[in-house]
């Protein structure tokens, strides 16, 4: 599906097309996802949840700005992936799914501010960063570097999100 994303839209690729790219039979497919959207919200799970936990597991040990490298140093690894999933047919379902993680996370944490409702904050957060990496992938790949957009993140963040009253 990744490669068929790369030439065409979503929504005119067929589950028929990706039986052919994948050389597999056409029930075969049906064994694994109901539908090609079940396929693409597989894809976009598996990629945020790693997201995920690189990032949290950096930023409990060190810092939110560290945190942020992680999570742009993997974007930047997997540089024509995300820009499929975040500015191709999959957009849609990336952030849907983007947020609803959030939304789990952000309940086992600690509120960053009193004045800030948590799920209003977790929307804002998670919207600024999918957005952002959504810009900066469709930038020509040698305009900004992993620390640029790191910093970035972190600055729109501390200034908006994680600013005290």
């Amino acid at each position: 599906m990744l490669a068929l994303l790369q030439r065409k839209p979503f929504d005119q690729i067929t589950v028929r097309d990706i039986c052919a790219e994948a050389k597999v039979h056409y029930a075969t497919f049906f064994r694994h996802h109901e539908t090609k959207e079940a396929l693409l919200s597989a894809i976009a799970k598996d990629e945020i949840a790693h997201l995920n936990r690189l990032t949290l597991s950096i930023r409990d040990a060190e810092s939110y700005e560290a945190g942020f490298q992680a999570l742009c140093g993997y974007v930047a690894d997997h540089r024509a992936l995300w820009a499929i999933l975040l500015n191709g047919g999959a957009g849609g379902a990336m952030r849907e799914e983007w947020l609803r993680v959030s939304m789990v996370v952000a309940k086992e944490e600690q509120p960053i501010n009193a004045w800030l409702p948590t799920e209003l904050g977790t929307i804002c957060a998670a919207s600024l960063i999918a957005e952002t990496l959504a810009w900066w992938v469709g930038q020509p790949e040698d305009a900004y570097s992993v620390s640029e957009i790191a910093k970035i993140l972190y600055r729109l963040l501390s200034t908006s999100i994680m600013a005290p009253d």
